[in-house]
C-alpha cells in the first residue's frame, strides 16, 4: 500500500486543517453534504485483493493468539489443580 502525503506542510496526516463542525451543517446542510462527498472522493480506498489479504492476516493472527491464550490457560489451570490438590 502506498502512502500518499499532502503537498501542504500544514496538513498533518489524516487530521484536517479545519475540522468539520456542526455549525456548518446547521447553516447549510446541502453544502455540508457536498463537502463530505468531495472529501470521501479523495480517500484512497483499498482494492478488493488488499481488503481480503488484510482480513486473512487478521484472522490468522487472532487464531494464533487464541491458541496461545488457550495453552497458557490450560497450563495455569493444571498448576492450580496440582497446588490445591
Amino acid at each position: 500500500m502506498v502512502e500518499r502525503r499532502s503537498p501542504k506542510p500544514e496538513v498533518a496526516g489524516s487530521m484536517p486543517a479545519t475540522p468539520a463542525s456542526f455549525k456548518t451543517m446547521k447553516l447549510n446542510p446541502a453544502k455540508y453534504l457536498r463537502e463530505v462527498r468531495q472529501e470521501v472522493s479523495k480517500v484512497t480506498w483499498p482494492s478488493k485483493k488488499e481488503t481480503f489479504t488484510s482480513a486473512g492476516i487478521v484472522l490468522i493472527v487472532i487464531s494464533i493468539a487464541a491458541v496461545i491464550l488457550m495453552l497458557v490457560d490450560q497450563f495455569f489451570s493444571f498448576l492450580v489443580r496440582v497446588v490445591l490438590g
